[in-house]
């Protein structure tokens, strides 16, 4: 069951949560993968409800946003296992199926094709209307060497994935 909510009547939450780290879901050619994001933002662009993302371009999540341009953000509430933030922050969609591992629970969704995580009950549903390399010219020195090093020459940037949130609710059941 859900419980439909305002999502900003939970912006703090989500703020609060975003330090330790939330999730973002993905699906692509029937395969669901999620990852620890802590860089988003919730507000208001284009007189829409937005949720912006930053993903990494050499992760599998963005290969598969890429594929299916949606995603949903799944919060924990209360106490819940800290080790799924952990396992989803280090390990790769590419070489294991975190669902499978972590025992997680989907829960279906209500607008999209991505679905939501029982664990992580407060949810919101997103569609991306626009995504953007994050400009990273004029950025500071130190920025760049602690959030981008170089390896091999190259460095591994953030794109902006902007999704309108079209559906909101925390999971009960």
């Amino acid at each position: 069951m859900k419980k439909l909510i305002n999502p900003f009547d939970y912006a703090g939450t989500f703020g609060e949560c975003m330090k330790k780290g939330i999730l973002l879901t993905t699906k692509a050619d029937d395969f669901v993968n999620t990852m620890t994001i802590g860089w988003g933002t919730i507000g208001i662009e284009w007189g829409r409800p937005m949720f912006v993302a930053y993903v990494r371009e050499s992760r599998y999540t963005r290969e598969l946003l890429d594929k299916n341009p949606e995603f949903t953000i799944n919060c924990p509430m209360g106490e819940f296992d800290s080790k799924i933030l952990g396992f989803c922050g280090t390990k790769s969609g590419r070489e294991v199926d975190k669902f499978k591992e972590l025992e997680l629970h989907t829960e279906e969704p209500m607008n999209i094709s991505v679905p939501g995580i029982r664990e992580l009950p407060l949810t919101l549903e997103c569609k991306v209307v626009y995504r953007n390399p994050q400009p990273t010219e004029g950025l500071p020195q130190a920025i760049l060497d602690r959030y981008y090093p170089e390896v091999d020459g190259k460095r591994d940037y953030h794109i902006a994935y902007y999704a309108e949130i079209v559906g909101a609710y925390i999971i009960t059941e």
